[in-house]
């Protein structure tokens, strides 16, 4: 589990946190980054829908779903190493989401950076 009072993973979880209220309220985001996240939305479903066929998005997980979404844009902006980037959402599933979270977001996010790999 990562360390409680690093900036960057109190952000992450403040992130995921907005877009899950989101999904139940619609509420405006603070935070820069969510809001693009938000403006993206459908750009970065269709990749986790894509990744995770079997799984529409309106049936998985909103914690999940959230996860991923932040993932996924991070993944896009390529600002960090998807090492990275994966290990922060697996932890973020593990601190969030169920028992079954980290396996389904760290196998989602591998399916995406693998598609996006061969596309290089």
């Amino acid at each position: 589990m990562k360390k409680h009072i690093d900036p960057r993973h109190k952000r992450r979880q403040a992130a995921v946190k907005q877009l899950f209220a989101h999904s139940f309220t619609k509420q405006k985001a603070t935070d820069a980054s969510t809001r693009t996240i938000l403006k993206k939305q459908s750009t970065i479903n269709k990749l986790i829908g894509d990744a995770a066929p079997l799984w529409p998005i309106n049936q998985i997980n909103r914690i999940d779903l959230s996860i991923l979404q932040l993932a996924v844009y991070e993944l896009l902006s390529e600002k960090e190493p998807v090492k990275v980037i994966i290990d922060e959402a697996v932890e973020l599933a593990k601190e969030f989401g169920s028992e079954a979270s980290p396996a389904f977001v760290n196998g989602v996010l591998g399916k995406i950076v693998e598609e996006k790999e061969m596309k290089k």
